[in-house]
């Protein structure tokens, strides 16, 4: 199998598979949500684009009404429909304006345009000047396509990095690594693009396939991968959602931050050191189970020290003498009898580890697995089968 035939498998494979892709999430459970529509809609203009490609290569378009020249910029609808799913994601609808009024008719226009030269220029030549024509024209096309695209991928990236002040309440239930992620790649996919259509000018428009190689395979894996978390995003989050209301927590991921002056102990308390640490770690203790501030996945002692009014030196000493063990344990030890509780209550039991494992505190699910491990002997999963089979038995 040769090079070209091997990249013309790889479109049909990807183009087929964004297909079944987008009909698994639109039926999904969460499919129907607008931010999902919006990523559905970004994955589907993908793979129309990869499936004109693999007909086009194929010849399968020849000499039928002139649509061999008919190489419509779906790619054109690619950073719009990323942008609206960003900004219905972040919840900020009402704070930036509806790009798709001027994306759709942008669209629309190129085709109209394109219809219309294909159909003018259309028997004034010979085949092979048509050929030349028509790919500076596309060529053309595709660098105003590559403009745009580029502004709009550009200005979303802008939102999501300084505009974090917006969509506090989506931080608090999703740190969106896997979006920057995403933002990160793409724009390697951007300077592939650029490389790509440079290289087709350079030879003249002819010969040039092979440059589109790296961009349409980084393309394809890209829309799967986002496909694919942010699905899985959406349902964490609503889960999160979920258990943070059960559990009595502002949906603003805002705690209560009364404070306790424990310094007075200093002097109403005895002499003897011990049993004033053991005073001062009782109000330490009831003061952070009762705030519930181990589901903060950042609260360090400067936080507890702000929160108390004693040193973080002090309240180092003081957990360390008293509870025998260090902060970050002794948080995670509240940490793991909250998961221990969720994941055997039966209104979560369809829930993600993930889910369950992020309300009570961890940073990672990664963390999560490697702490509760460390202190139960088993994986969350595993503690949940156990738990449940000892209880039907």
């Amino acid at each position: 199998m040769t090079v070209v035939e091997l990249f013309n498998l790889f479109l049909i494979v990807s183009a087929l598979h964004g297909f079944a892709f987008s009909i698994i999430l639109f039926l999904s459970k969460n499919g129907r949500e607008k931010s999902m529509i919006y990523l559905n809609l970004l994955i589907l203009s993908i793979s129309i684009n990869n499936l004109q490609s693999w007909a086009l290569e194929r010849g399968l378009l020849q000499n039928r009404f002139e649509l061999e020249y008919m190489q419509f910029s779906w790619h054109f609808l690619s950073m719009p429909f990323l942008y609206m799913f960003l900004i219905h994601y972040l919840n900020l609808t009402d704070k930036f304006f509806n790009i798709l009024k001027f994306a759709i008719p942008g669209f629309l226009l190129l085709v109209a345009a394109q219809v219309s030269f294909v159909l003018s220029s259309s028997g004034t030549d010979s085949k092979e000047n048509l050929d030349y024509i028509y790919e500076v024209y596309a060529s053309l096309e595709e660098f105003f396509s590559m403009i745009t695209s580029l502004s709009i991928f550009i200005y979303s990236m802008y939102i999501l990095n300084k505009k974090e002040n917006l969509f506090q309440k989506t931080l608090s239930f999703d740190n969106l690594k896997w979006l920057n992620t995403f933002f990160i790649l793409s724009s390697i996919g951007y300077l592939f693009w650029i490389v790509a259509l440079v290289v087709k000018i350079n030879l003249n428009f002819t010969g040039f396939l092979f440059s589109y190689y790296p961009l349409r395979i980084l393309t394809t894996v890209l829309i799967y991968w986002l496909g694919y978390q942010g699905l899985r995003q959406l349902r964490i989050v609503k889960e999160r959602k979920k258990i943070r209301a059960s559990l009595l927590i502002d949906l603003n991921g805002e705690f209560n931050l009364d404070t306790v002056d424990l310094n007075t102990k200093k002097t109403s308390l005895e002499s003897n050191q011990l049993e004033r640490q053991s005073e001062q770690f009782n109000d330490i203790d009831n003061f952070i189970k009762s705030k519930k501030k181990y589901l903060l996945s950042k609260y360090t002692l400067q936080d507890l020290s702000n929160d108390t009014q004693l040193g973080s030196s002090t309240l180092s000493s003081v957990i360390n003498n008293i509870a025998k063990k260090s902060f970050t344990d002794y948080l995670n030890e509240m940490r793991i009898e909250s998961a221990k509780n969720l994941l055997l209550d039966p209104d979560y039991s369809e829930y993600t580890i993930t889910s369950v494992g992020l309300e009570s505190g961890f940073n990672s699910k990664s963390t999560f697995y490697t702490v509760f491990k460390k202190h139960t002997g088993h994986t969350p999963v595993e503690y949940k089968n156990l738990s449940l089979a000892m209880l039907k038995s």
